[in-house]
């Protein structure tokens, strides 16, 4: 698998008072596609947040879209 362009920016909205901080970030990547045996391009749109009660970040999928060429 390769990697692309990572795009991150803050998200539109105020920080909860629990001291969380959180993210989008945006990845093209080449990605295999099982039901029609090919690879092809992805975006892929991940959240990432740190949890300060555990003192860890997070990241986890929001969505994938096929790249439109």
């Amino acid at each position: 698998m390769s990697t692309g362009t990572i795009h991150a920016e803050a998200l539109p909205v105020p920080v909860l008072l629990t001291g969380t901080e959180a993210r989008w970030e945006t990845e093209k990547r080449m990605v295999w596609n099982e039901r029609d045996h090919t690879s092809e391009e992805c975006e892929l749109v991940y959240e990432v947040s740190w949890i300060a009660e555990v003192g860890v970040w997070r990241r986890f999928l929001l969505s994938r879209r096929k790249v439109q060429r």
